[in-house]
């Protein structure tokens, strides 16, 4: 049987107010439309739903068992495009994204904050991994976008869009007083002890490319597996360390560490966004996105 949900839609009004002129004010539309699509609903289902009285209306037997058993349903799909509606204002709903431990400390937090104050309602999902990991996720859908660092070789079915520009540059603490105020060239680095991230990260891999493009070979002294570990080993002048010119300004600028100019410059590099092609984002990752556009 073929019933337009419409129908089922104004019965259950009409039962639920017992009164067709409430169910006519509560559906928005004029007394005489409820009237006919209910006696519309009682030809198609060829029995009779409603006795009419002076006060209004009553179910008949048939008309009972009928409004029982639409009722849940009904009542479901209202819940639905309530919490629908929810999402869409941003009262309700969750932001699901993945991002490598660095950027999540020196990059993401005050914009998670700022976030969270204006849409507290909304629940914040975090992964931290390295990218290849946060692609695999992102493919099961457990995230719905990635933060990272570009240039990165995403594969063929991610876009990618850049949204700041920072700067990479090798760092030294006043153990290594005689390397302030110079330019030194990238390949006599070798001569010094140096703290890089291990193989594999991507900014350790962006380091091996524009050494590579000038033919020199970095060996450092220690290989660390997080960002926040070079540079701590670095304050302690075990070595000069390379890190985000952005995310070590605290320290510049109270002369704890310094920078290292080189010659090439290390180019500069972009902290991003990458999602599926075929991803369409929610209500919350949009807004999210928005601020992060916002305020880079």
């Amino acid at each position: 049987m073929n019933i337009n949900f419409e129908l089922y839609k104004t019965f259950y009004s009409v039962a639920k107010n017992q009164n067709i002129t409430k169910a006519a004010r509560e559906l928005m539309i004029s007394q005489p439309a409820v009237s006919k699509a209910i006696k519309t609903l009682e030809e198609q289902l060829n029995c009779s739903l409603f006795i009419r009285n002076k006060y209004g209306v009553t179910l008949t037997s048939e008309g009972q068992l009928f409004y029982e058993n639409i009722k849940p349903a009904i009542e479901m799909i209202e819940h639905a495009e309530d919490e629908l509606q929810e999402t869409l204002n941003l009262e309700y709903g969750t932001l699901s994204l993945g991002v490598s431990n660095s950027l999540t400390q020196n990059y993401l937090l005050p914009y998670i904050k700022i976030f969270h104050e204006k849409y507290p309602n909304i629940k914040i999902k975090i992964s931290t991994s390295p990218t290849f990991q946060l692609i695999t996720q992102a493919r099961n859908g457990l995230i719905d976008f990635i933060i990272l660092n570009l240039p990165y070789k995403l594969p063929s079915d991610f876009k990618e869009q850049r949204l700041k520009e920072i700067h990479d540059c090798f760092i030294a603490n006043n153990n290594w007083s005689e390397l302030k105020n110079k330019t030194i060239d990238l390949e006599k680095l070798q001569n010094y002890p140096l703290i890089l991230l291990a193989k594999g990260s991507n900014t350790r891999t962006f380091l091996d490319e524009v050494c590579e493009e000038h033919n020199i070979l970095l060996n450092p002294e220690m290989e660390l597996a997080s960002y926040s570990l070079v540079v701590a080993f670095t304050k302690i002048g075990l070595g000069l360390g390379y890190a985000t010119k952005e995310f070590i300004k605290q320290e510049i600028d109270s002369k704890e560490l310094f920078e290292i100019k080189t010659n090439p410059q290390i180019p500069p590099r972009f902290i991003g966004i990458a999602h599926l092609k075929q991803k369409r984002l929610n209500k919350a990752s949009l807004a999210f996105l928005d601020l992060l556009k916002e305020k880079n």
